[in-house]
């Protein structure tokens, strides 16, 4: 994988979650530090227990100031322009939606680094891409959207077959990244758009 791509959409990545993370807690009307907090753990999250599970310590993080600093800077403007932002009821979601598509095809893009098989790569793709959001939405007392009927993580996986499948079609890598990025992104806004979710096995009265 082309190092400079790579470092792109983890840029691009970083920079949605801490967004997304930083407006889930102005909706909760958290103070400034819980803002940078939630801004933080959306953004590094997924990230930090990937490497944790291959085994790249310290995580990257932490190696990487530049991430640090970014994600700083992402929370300061949210809040500096969240009355604007406010104002497009849908900002949240767009900012989540994109950082789900970067980040799954940066999770997979380390995997093949690694010369992980196929369902490794794609479950670490899911994993950098969900867990963030994960530790967000359970620091603000939410049931995380990873754990609901919605498709979540299932838009990471389809982004992440399609991705090999480009792959083995011998697609141009970078373009390949490209389109699955926002097949995941086209995914996650047509369920919401159209309620489209994963079925129930128990009925929404029941008490379990």
């Amino acid at each position: 994988m082309n190092p400079n791509f790579l470092q792109i959409i983890d840029i691009l990545g970083t920079f949605a979650f801490a967004v997304s993370g930083a407006f889930s807690a102005m909706e909760k009307k958290l103070d400034p530090f819980g803002v940078l907090v939630l801004a933080f753990v959306t953004a590094i999250g997924g990230g930090t227990l990937r490497d944790i599970l291959i085994g790249d310590l310290p995580v990257s993080w932490l190696k990487n100031e530049t991430t640090t600093i970014l994600i700083f800077v992402s929370a300061i403007c949210a809040m500096f322009f969240a009355g604007f932002l406010k104002r497009f009821p849908i900002t949240l979601f767009v900012f989540d939606a994109f950082g789900l598509g970067l980040f799954t095809i940066y999770g997979i893009g380390k995997g093949i680094q690694l010369h992980f098989s196929t369902g490794i790569c794609i479950a670490l793709g899911t994993i950098t891409a969900c867990f963030g959001g994960v530790t967000r939405d359970v620091l603000l007392n939410n049931v995380p959207l990873l754990f609901r009927k919605e498709i979540y993580a299932l838009a990471c996986v389809a982004g992440g077959l399609i991705y090999f499948a480009f792959k083995g079609l011998q697609i141009d890598p970078d373009l390949s990244r490209i389109l699955c990025i926002l097949i995941i992104v086209t995914i996650r806004i047509i369920a919401v758009k159209f309620k489209l979710s994963l079925p129930l096995f128990y009925s929404q009265k029941e008490k379990l």
